[in-house]
């Protein structure tokens, strides 16, 4: 059987309609099929090869720890060097006070360690989150996201669970103080890219602090330069109490975090001992990735390149279907009039070598997250195919 055949016969499928792409190589920017097909990766994994596919110091630190260790023992028993150098960079990127790390596989487990520490810590039940957020599919991440059509089908989910508009002020006077924590994305992913204000944030965080209510801001997919800042709560003069981050964290390899202060992560040490546990959370060579990962862009002057690069997008991509362009750095969004306008332009641009996609609950809406790394000449490109995509 070819893999094709494979695809469909043996792996769990999650649409009737997979993209069906298949890849033999990606590097850079670029993905290349079986028969030398070249597509420009222009969402980034979903937001995850922020330093492009395969860099060349990602793959030297993952051999260099190949030729270490691979898993020795479940997470936080044994010192490890790739654990402890990357959650001493991770500190070193955030505010004094987040100066603790635990390091998971995923955003979905971020999300999850969080949401049970901020209940552990405050000893409250209550979480509210936003209308149209995304924090992951599991049953607690998928509790705490914001759109029915995922959740109906899996209820019940976790109880005390309720949701404000993300961006309107008038609605932080449902934080109180039975809620243990606000859990919110810095930039809205899934709703679309949508931003809000630094007054909003800013009341935000004198809400939660009235009424003694931890701050989760959920930066899975905004995190790691994305937004033009190592961090995208940066922007807007504000920290949270606990940080969540995985997807472009790894170079392309596994990995996720929460991050607080030693005294609020502190509360998983006793009543019960082991209060998070996770077997493979911080894998060594996922580690070492990541440690690459955040040098790259340290060093690399990635991240101050971000605001420019996408106003290019923004110059570039202009024609009477689109509707809009939103963004916050390269997370990006081109609204059209509906999803059945839209379907057939990414169809039509993958087939002309750029892949784009749309979003979960803006389906009308075309996503442009490409690795931070794309080059001025390869924006003209990608946007030349997708207007002309647009055109055919």
């Amino acid at each position: 059987m070819h893999n094709r055949q494979l695809f469909l016969s043996h792996l769990a499928q999650t649409t009737d309609f997979p993209l069906m792409i298949e890849i033999e190589k990606a590097e850079g920017i670029y993905m290349y099929g079986p028969n030398g097909e070249r597509y420009i990766d222009l969402i980034s994994g979903i937001g995850v090869s922020n330093v492009g596919h395969r860099h060349p110091k990602v793959l030297q630190a993952m051999k260099d720890q190949m030729d270490k260790y691979l898993h020795l023992m479940v997470y936080g028993e044994y010192i490890q060097t790739p654990q402890t150098k990357l959650a001493e960079a991770l500190a070193n990127t955030l505010p004094a006070e987040l100066d603790n790390v635990y390091l998971v596989n995923s955003g979905s487990e971020a999300v999850e360690g969080a949401l049970k520490l901020a209940k552990r810590y405050s000893n409250r039940r209550e979480i509210i989150s936003c209308v149209n957020a995304y924090h992951g599919s599991s049953h607690g991440s998928l509790s705490v996201g914001g759109n029915e059509i995922f959740k109906r089908a899996y209820r019940p989910l976790l109880p005390g669970i309720s949701h404000i508009h993300f961006g309107k002020e008038d609605d932080l006077k449902n934080i109180t103080t039975d809620t243990a924590a606000v859990i919110m994305e810095t930039v809205q992913g899934e709703a679309g890219i949508r931003v809000a204000s630094e007054s909003y944030f800013k009341a935000l965080r004198k809400r939660c602090d009235e009424t003694g209510t931890l701050l989760i801001l959920d930066e899975i997919q905004a995190g790691f330069g994305r937004t033009g800042k190592f961090w995208a709560f940066e922007h807007y003069g504000i920290q949270p109490d606990i940080l969540v981050c995985a997807k472009g964290m790894g170079g392309g390899m596994p990995i996720g975090a929460f991050i607080s202060s030693k005294e609020i992560m502190g509360h998983f040490k006793n009543d019960p001992l082991l209060g998070h546990i996770t077997t493979f959370g911080g894998h060594p060579v996922s580690a070492a990735a990541s440690l690459a990962t955040i040098n790259i862009l340290k060093e690399e002057n990635i991240i101050e390149q971000v605001e420019m690069k996408a106003d290019l997008f923004k110059k570039l991509l202009v024609h009477p279907k689109i509707r809009e362009v939103r963004n916050k750095g390269l997370m990006m969004c081109v609204a059209f009039e509906s999803f059945e306008e839209l379907k057939p332009i990414i169809d039509r641009a993958i087939e002309m070598g750029v892949v784009t996609d749309w979003f979960l609950f803006c389906d009308d809406s075309m996503r442009l997250a490409p690795p931070l790394v794309i080059t001025e000449d390869e924006i003209r490109e990608a946007c030349t195919k997708i207007l002309k995509a647009i055109e055919s």
